[in-house]
């Protein structure tokens, strides 16, 4: 995939073509995103607010999905809105950012995410000249639509308010966080992702996209509920971390050769 068609993520995925699927690495080693994206995956989610990554890793895993041809989309730590536009300096074609409860969160968000007249993003984005290949001049006039603000919808607070955070200009689209949203709804009873009650919440998060014409993402623990969320018309979703992927692998070769070596 070129430069050009990585840098065209953002606008099949507002154009909601469907069905896309991202890798979710939080392990911090660039060598793992360029294997991950070599598969069918559509985009690689570095996950900096639980996995380990700092600034210099996780650049050198944007360069690394970049070459492998895939687009990288980075969730920031919550609250940490400056390393937000250091990301998109390096590269990266999204900001996924945590928790946010209110349309003023979702402000703040644009802000560091968004040139001016949406933002106030502070120009210095060397790696992302690099990466693209354009002008500083037409990066600056592109670099709004180049790129994704994605904020994350995973508590009460952020469902009710869930209209006025689609409704700030210059917020692209939401994240859905089923676990925490399903702590936050049973009053930290329960981690219950996949909970009928938060596929109501979810299916209701996809409506309220389509009618405000933004994008819906969501985390899935697996393949299989990813694709449960596709169906509910969510446009991207993740298909497992890649600890379960790699551990979920090597049960699979390890059980093959102990069946084989036995005869069973």
């Amino acid at each position: 995939m070129s430069a050009a068609e990585i840098d065209g993520f953002a606008d099949r995925i507002r154009r909601h073509q469907g069905g896309m699927i991202s890798a979710w690495v939080g392990i911090p080693d660039a060598m793992l995103v360029n294997h991950l994206a070599q598969e069918a995956f559509d985009a690689v989610v570095l996950d900096m607010q639980h996995g380990m990554w700092d600034m210099q890793s996780a650049a050198n895993a944007v360069a690394q999905a970049r070459l492998a041809g895939k687009p990288a989309i980075a969730r920031i730590p919550v609250g940490d809105f400056a390393s937000a536009s250091r990301l998109l300096d390096a590269g990266a074609s999204g900001i996924i950012a945590p928790m946010i409860n209110s349309a003023e969160d979702a402000r703040a968000l644009v802000r560091t995410t968004k040139y001016p007249p949406l933002g106030e993003r502070s120009w210095g984005p060397s790696l992302a000249l690099n990466h693209s290949g354009l002008s500083a001049d037409a990066y600056l006039k592109t670099a709004n639509d180049l790129t994704v603000a994605i904020a994350m919808v995973e508590t009460r607070a952020a469902l009710d308010a869930i209209d006025g955070i689609l409704g700030v200009t210059g917020i692209d689209g939401i994240f859905v966080g089923p676990a925490d949203l399903s702590i936050a709804l049973s009053n930290g009873d329960q981690v219950a992702p996949n909970a009928a009650e938060i596929d109501s919440a979810m299916q209701h998060a996809v409506a309220r996209c389509r009618a405000h014409g933004k994008f819906a993402c969501a985390y899935a623990g697996d393949g299989e509920r990813a694709g449960e969320l596709l169906k509910f018309g969510f446009d991207l979703v993740i298909a497992g971390a890649e600890t379960i992927q790699l551990r979920a692998g090597a049960r699979r070769a390890i059980n093959a050769a102990r069946r084989i070596a036995s005869g069973s």
